[in-house]
């Protein structure tokens, strides 16, 4: 067991899966010698050899190409998008190819493979190194995508990623890869995919979220309990599927939800389990389903991050304001 961060609980899941399966392979730009931009691969290239952690040039298409032809041909690839800003020239091969393997050779075919993308904001970065664009694969049907939120989901659930049949877009919300760390066994035991993660129990109020924000979230419900507040927290986890019904247990018990997401507001994650809510659960509801977001603009430059991304008052004025609404 080790105590460790959530970065090191994605080489380690990586460092378990390469000594455990011969078929996996891990490519990508600087994963190699300099072990990534934010050592996430570090050690991994001098341990398992250059052949099986491959240092790719600068060239995101080929890199996604690449991906595609040898998860086709038996081996599971996982290869790394450095930042998530960067990841829009692998599009046309995960959306054409990738996504409808199994579909175009009416499942003779599959297509394992990972894609790791740092994403998100709050480390200073400049330009298309912070965005959070995790609804634009979460529309494409043929693709999970999963975002770990802490140490031991980073591990279990990236395990998970690789051992399965069909391509996942593994999204690693970068400000929190050394916010904390946790207990940590490296026993190989997966997590399940496609599962919310019940983070805290609650009466009064649902908060969904997902990534770096379950800080924010987690950091709200402590606060809240305090003024007599008692909200529930969930990680979606995976947000392709999302696993709605125990979202929806959990409004059926609190009557109230918001959800909470760093991307922008407009056609959504949260947009989606908003809608799903009034579909499915308008009978449990006292109140509207609120959201807190970003906004619907470019991330700013890190002098207005700050202001862009949501903040723990943010969420607990929200909080209030549903209670509000429904007392």
């Amino acid at each position: 067991m080790s105590n460790i961060t959530l970065v090191e609980a994605v080489s380690l899941a990586l460092a378990y899966e390469l000594k455990h399966d011969n078929d996996v392979v891990v490519l990508g730009e600087d994963v190699g010698i300099n072990g990534g931009v934010f050592r996430a691969t570090s050690g991994l290239a001098q341990e398992f050899g250059t052949d099986r952690v491959i240092d790719t040039p600068l060239a995101e298409a080929m890199i996604a190409g690449m991906t595609v032809g040898l998860a086709a041909q038996g081996m599971k690839p996982v290869a790394e998008a450095q930042f998530m800003g960067f990841i829009y020239p692998m599009i046309e091969h995960i959306v054409c190819h990738a996504a409808r393997m199994r579909n175009r050779t009416r499942g003779r075919i599959t297509c394992p493979l990972v894609i790791r993308a740092p994403f998100g904001g709050g480390i200073h970065a400049p330009e298309l190194h912070s965005e959070s664009v995790e609804a634009i694969f979460a529309h494409i049907p043929g693709i999970r995508v999963v975002i770990p939120s802490s140490p031991s989901r980073a591990y279990g659930l990236l395990l998970a990623a690789i051992r399965n049949p069909d391509p996942v877009l593994f999204l690693e919300p970068k400000r929190i890869y050394r916010l904390h760390k946790e207990e940590v066994i490296d026993d190989g035991e997966e997590l399940p995919l496609d599962m919310c993660f019940e983070l805290r129990e609650g009466t009064d109020v649902t908060l969904v979220t997902w990534g770096s924000m379950i800080k924010e979230t987690l950091e709200a419900a402590d606060k809240l309990e305090k003024k007599g507040v008692s909200a529930e927290v969930i990680d979606v986890a995976t947000i392709s599927p999302i696993d709605m019904d125990t979202i929806l247990e959990s409004v059926e018990k609190t009557g109230r939800c918001v959800i909470i997401q760093e991307a922008a507001k407009h056609c959504s994650v949260s947009s989606e389990i908003s809608a799903t809510l009034a579909d499915r659960g308008l009978y449990s509801l006292l109140a509207p389903v609120k959201r807190v977001t970003g906004y619907d603009t470019i991330m700013p430059l890190f002098k207005l991050e700050k202001k862009y991304m949501p903040t723990t008052q943010r969420i607990i004025d929200t909080v209030n304001e549903i209670m509000e609404l429904s007392s």
